[in-house]
């Protein structure tokens, strides 16, 4: 079987990071992919800036996640979407499910962290800067772009197996990415303060043991999707 996929050398199993370098490359090689969700962050950021000039806080913390959220769902769920056929058998003969899965996440954990920090510069930039902590703000959006990496990779992988992918991505994701964006927002609320709040530690270890849910549920569920 000759696969349309990059030419990565690969060993008789390859490895996690091994899948995640295949990833890699096929995101330098489609780089209208990335340049049109860079595009995406640009205008509507644009738009907003065209509309409101420079928001309050709130407003500001809110149309950051709000436009996270939609990057997300360009950038991220196409990762099993795009998938062919005969490509997933190839995977199938050369590497394991978890393996599989993991790098997947790992993957696009990796690229909404990027995302977020372009998606930040650029409110900046067009939207100003009310931050009083703006390195805790990047630390939570990081958080914020690995939660949404996992979830929305999650979906996608069961989504890929549907016939209307898009709509069951729109189903499933809708009721459970709505709590994380919440704790997200208030988390990073604390950010434009001064005063540091107690339930700090608290949102940032429910929103990481959320993630790590996410992450066991996809090592146990995928493996039954893999072999459909």
């Amino acid at each position: 079987m000759n696969p349309d996929a990059v030419n990565v050398t690969m060993k008789s199993k390859p490895t996690i990071l091994t899948l995640v370098k295949k990833d890699l490359l096929l995101e330098i090689r489609q780089q209208y992919t990335i340049y049109g969700i860079l595009l995406y962050i640009a205008s509507t950021t644009f738009v907003v800036y065209l509309i409101m000039g420079e928001p309050e806080d709130h407003v500001w913390n809110a149309l950051f996640w709000i436009i996270q959220l939609f990057v997300c769902v360009n950038a991220v769920a196409k990762s099993f979407l795009q998938e062919n056929r005969g490509r997933m058998l190839y995977f199938y003969s050369i590497a394991g499910p978890r393996d599989f899965v993991l790098s997947k996440l790992l993957f696009n954990m990796v690229l909404m962290m990027v995302m977020s920090l372009l998606g930040l510069a650029v409110f900046t930039v067009l939207l100003g800067n009310p931050l009083n902590n703006a390195l805790q703000f990047v630390g939570i959006a990081f958080l914020g772009g690995i939660s949404l990496g996992m979830v929305f990779t999650f979906l996608a992988a069961i989504a890929a197996k549907a016939q209307q992918q898009n709509a069951l991505m729109a189903i499933l994701g809708f009721p459970i990415i709505i709590p994380q964006l919440m704790l997200l927002m208030k988390l990073s609320q604390t950010a434009f303060s001064a005063v540091v709040q107690d339930s700090l530690l608290q949102i940032v270890l429910l929103l990481t043991g959320l993630d790590l849910m996410v992450a066991v549920l996809a090592v146990i569920l995928f493996p039954f999707l893999w072999k459909d």
